[in-house]
């Protein structure tokens, strides 16, 4: 089993989870992030007055999927939060020793 975690554009969102939705992914995880890439943050002006935005508002993206997925699930998630604009984020997998679905027991695979 795989953990993927994505770091993506919060308006891109919507299409990750309906790209998701289409594989047959059972379950994610959302989480609001902020930080910043090679884009290091971004200028704006707010009453006339100009400021450094730092750490530039994200969405984490966490699922849990068998091993034999893991590609096509990356793919999905790349195709739908690709902008081709800096700042777009970033996707990584890590191995997955075990699940435990707390309500049955069941584990492994079962717990997906």
């Amino acid at each position: 089993m795989k953990l993927i975690t994505a770091i993506v554009k919060p308006y891109r969102l919507d299409e990750v989870k309906t790209a998701l939705q289409e594989m047959g992914v059972h379950g994610l995880t959302v989480s609001e992030a902020s930080g910043y890439g090679r884009q290091r943050g971004h200028t704006e002006v707010y009453r006339g007055a100009e400021y450094q935005v730092d750490l530039v508002p994200k969405v984490r993206i966490e699922v849990v999927v068998d091993d034999t997925d893991s590609e096509a699930v990356i793919e999905a998630i790349v195709r739908a939060a690709q902008t081709g604009k800096i700042g777009d984020g970033k996707v990584w997998a890590l191995p997955v020793e075990t699940v435990v679905r707390v309500r049955t027991g069941e584990r492994g695979p079962d717990a997906l």
